[in-house]
């Protein structure tokens, strides 16, 4: 019963050890994360509809 109590311990060790970010950190880089996943998403979009576009007048 003391191994699994002393892993735990252990675990909370090393989460005190952690350099938590900031909240201004965590804001920002959420913000740049959503950004950044919008462009690829319209980037890919757009490929998808110019592919699209060139098989379905290629097969007409």
């Amino acid at each position: 019963m003391t191994a699994p109590l002393k892993f735990f311990r252990q675990i909370w060790d090393e989460l005190k050890l952690v350099v938590w970010p900031t909240r201004k950190e965590v804001i920002r880089l959420t913000i740049i994360v959503i950004i950044l996943s919008v462009i690829m998403g319209m980037y890919i979009g757009g490929l998808d509809y110019v592919f699209t576009t060139a098989v379905e007048t290629l097969l007409r």
